[in-house]
């Protein structure tokens, strides 16, 4: 992913945190032919010692299930965006452009075989999605749940490399920051209201010029 210097998630729990919000993601491998293919799907965001470790899990009949575990794999998150309108800045002399926030992870996918593993990483995919549903969950037949198993591929993806980008108006001035989240914070788009709280925390986050 392309990241100017002054778009890039550097902390890791920062973009972890931004996985844990928005874990409907992207994932994409290659083909035995090269080809990219992508499925989006659910995903879990865990930490396991120093480790960042997605999970999810695969229609066992799709075709993508049978490529995850060849090379690396890419999964993208993305969610809040908006376009930026030239009216919110200060000087004329300008065009249109996008705000948004992006995390890339690359990693390798294990397939988890174990029985228990599967029901397991199932039961936590519940709890973090539905937790009104654990209950008709967990009263479900055991049977039934594996015969449910051997339709789907459940994995881990340990993450080698992870990658964030937060396109939030950093490189105008404090004026036309604070013109758009003023424009934004009283949107009815959700999402506009959405990146303003973004922008807000990102101008927090400047350090104090000395007073001379």
């Amino acid at each position: 992913m392309y990241i100017p210097k002054h778009f890039q998630i550097t902390d890791t729990q920062e973009a972890v945190s931004f996985m844990q919000r928005y874990s409907f993601a992207t994932l994409v491998n290659n083909t035995n032919d090269g080809l990219p293919q992508a499925t989006h799907l659910p995903f879990l965001v865990k930490h396991e010692g120093d480790a960042v470790v997605l999970s999810s899990h695969l229609a066992a009949a799709n075709p993508q299930a049978s490529d995850v575990i060849k090379g690396q794999s890419l999964v993208i998150f993305t969610e809040p965006h908006a376009y930026i309108a030239p009216k919110h800045y200060e000087k004329d002399l300008n065009v249109p452009t996008w705000n948004y926030i992006a995390v890339h992870a690359y990693g390798v996918a294990t397939i988890v075989t174990n029985e228990s593993e599967q029901l397991k990483a199932l039961e936590h995919m519940v709890s973090f999605y539905d937790a009104d549903y654990l209950k008709q969950w967990n009263n479900i037949p055991l049977d039934y749940k594996l015969k449910m198993c051997k339709g789907i591929v459940v994995f881990d993806i340990k993450v080698t490399d992870l990658q964030g980008k937060k396109k939030l108006s950093q490189n105008r001035t404090d004026t036309d920051q604070q013109s758009i989240i003023t424009a934004f914070s009283h949107s009815n788009d959700v999402t506009e209201r959405v990146i303003a709280d973004y922008m807000q925390l990102e101008a927090t986050k400047k350090p104090v010029k000395n007073l001379i």
